[in-house]
């Protein structure tokens, strides 16, 4: 015995803390008499040690032999303990413990329930097995939603599924009913009205979709989603409408972004996806003409067309752009740059494209002439400038392809045509018959020896090496922008240095925390991962692809021998 106790004035302030579980799934089916005798036996616990079971039967006015009945209910259901019958001494247990023994079940208490579910399966050709009915029946000892809610909840599972009726279905639908708190009659009625409603409207979405099945549990959560969302219905049939085929998955993706660009009538979302297949459509156009192969349109779309879109751009004047830039051999972000270019200059309407580009490709034709005279000369933006520059300079085609002529068999033609181009401006020299007689420089008849030639041919192998390593270099430098230029590749890249540092210093001071740091650098990997794969890029695209995979462009092999590549 403590040496200390509650006063009777202090004992009536106090509280009884009565479970919530035991309210919802214990009272509910418990008889009126078992409840009083299970609240005032709580009571006692915290209050009384000389109360006897004739004291509770004299206060609560119950037989003795009723009160032992009782308790006998509440230790079936796992929420007593009797330790002895006579005297009558109980130990109560926690309710968030109890697992509840297997009970019979007592067929008079569910007869008229049978009858009528019996009926239900009738009509829809379909019987039980034995331990399925105890399942059901096991199913409302345990839980407190009403019988003829039930039989709502399997005659709209009968009618839903037909001859394909399982118990199964019935009882997961009656549980997710009682989950959510439902267990009268009315309200089982009310929600199943709201399925009813949602099912039409579920099966104009699938028609939409092409989807050829009856609606399930899980996709009225779909709906359910969409519409808690702030969007109504008509707008998901917008957006139904605008894939034509699908999933509801596909279908949840495209009614998420309309929720994240802040749409929600269908009028808007009408406007908005109209628009969004119009620059769909435009990034399959470009990347026809690029030659460049996409996987996620949306990407490109929101990077790319979309800003240039929005900057005046037509469809029209893209395409003919992206049409130059595959003769540059350049891919979205190199053509992204050109674009930034030409509005920096004020070119943006049809006509000011269509001359730039007119202009681009007489250009073209010029330097193909030139390549044809002086051999391998790339097509860069550079080699078109410097036409550009030569013209500006008051020099004709036919003079531009006389210096050409007089650069043929130079190690680097296009900067020996251009000092050539330099001094005939300079003396004014602007046609054929003004050209001096000893020519600047006659490289294919001057005079050389062995060794003169032996070092041109060598100047010539560098050169050709050093060509094809910056044009790899730039391609994966160029990527490498690309992606930079991305938020979230930014923030992933610098996660992952950060915390490739942190995983070394870990090695060394604290090994404890290592899983951690390897758990956090595999979820920025991740992210990384994921941010290229919305950008079209991979890890190879930042890694230079030379020519020669043996000597890397170099022109010599890891062994130090002179490589036969070229």
């Amino acid at each position: 015995m403590s040496f200390s106790t509650f006063s009777k004035e202090f004992t009536a302030n106090m509280f009884t803390s009565v479970e919530n579980q035991f309210i919802t799934k214990y009272l509910p089916q418990a008889e009126g008499d078992a409840v009083r005798v299970y609240l005032y036996g709580l009571y006692l616990c915290q209050c009384a040690d000389d109360f006897d079971a004739q004291a509770l039967s004299r206060l609560l006015k119950i037989p003795e032999e009723k009160i032992a009945e009782i308790y006998g209910f509440w230790e079936e259901c796992d929420l007593v303990h009797i330790l002895s019958r006579s005297p009558l001494f109980v130990e109560y247990l926690p309710v968030n413990s109890a697992i509840g023994k297997p009970k019979p079940v007592r067929a008079e208490k569910y007869t008229e329930f049978n009858r009528e579910l019996y009926k239900q399966l009738q009509k829809a050709g379909k019987m039980f097995k034995p331990y399925e009915m105890q399942k059901i029946l096991e199913f409302l000892e345990t839980y407190p939603m009403e019988q003829q809610a039930f039989l709502l909840v399997s005659e709209y599972c009968a009618k839903k599924d037909g001859d394909r009726l399982s118990s199964s279905h019935i009882l997961n639908k009656a549980k997710k009913l009682c989950a959510e708190h439902k267990y009268t009659y009315e309200q089982v009625e009310r929600d199943l009205a709201d399925f009813n409603e949602h099912e039409r409207e579920l099966s104009k979405i699938f028609t939409l979709l092409g989807i050829n099945r009856k609606p399930t549990e899980n996709d009225y959560d779909y709906l359910d989603k969409w519409l808690n969302g702030g969007i109504d219905v008509k707008t998901v049939y917008e957006c139904a409408g605008a894939l034509k085929k699908g999933t509801l998955s596909t279908l949840d993706s495209l009614v998420t972004e309309i929720l994240e660009k802040d749409i929600h009538t269908a009028t808007e979302a009408k406007n908005y996806l109209v628009r969004r297949e119009e620059l769909t459509n435009s990034v399959y156009k470009i990347a026809k003409k690029l030659a460049v192969k996409i996987q996620n349109p949306r990407a490109f779309s929101e990077e790319y067309v979309e800003k240039w879109a929005e900057r005046g751009y037509d469809e029209q004047s893209l395409i003919s752009i992206a049409a130059l830039c595959f003769k540059l051999r350049y891919g979205f972000a190199e053509m992204d740059t050109l674009l930034d270019e030409l509005y920096a200059a004020g070119v943006v309407d049809g006509e000011g494209v269509n001359d730039y580009c007119a202009a681009r490709d007489k250009q073209f034709k010029l330097l193909q002439n030139i390549q044809s005279v002086c051999g391998v000369i790339r097509n860069t933006q550079g080699a078109l400038d410097m036409i550009a520059t030569w013209r500006s300079w008051n020099f004709s085609d036919g003079m531009i392809l006389e210096a050409a002529k007089r650069s043929a068999g130079a190690a680097a033609p296009l900067p020996y045509m251009n000092k050539l181009l330099s001094e005939w401006k300079r003396t004014g020299v602007f046609s054929a018959a003004s050209i001096p007689e000893k020519p600047a420089v006659n490289v294919k008849n001057e005079y050389k020896n062995e060794a003169a030639i032996a070092a041109d041919k060598r100047s010539e192998r560098e050169h050709a090496y050093a060509v094809r390593r910056q044009s790899a270099n730039e391609r994966a430098d160029k990527a490498r922008l690309s992606a930079e230029r991305d938020e979230a590749f930014r923030v992933a890249e610098a996660a992952i240095r950060k915390g490739e540092i942190e995983l070394a210093r870990a090695e060394v001071f604290s090994p404890e925390t290592l899983p951690a740091i390897i758990a956090e650098l595999e979820t920025n990997r991740q992210k990384r991962n994921a941010a290229l794969l919305r950008l079209g890029l991979s890890e190879q695209d930042f890694i230079p692809n030379y020519v020669c995979k043996k000597c890397s462009d170099t022109g010599f092999l890891p062994d130090g021998r002179m490589c036969n590549c070229m």
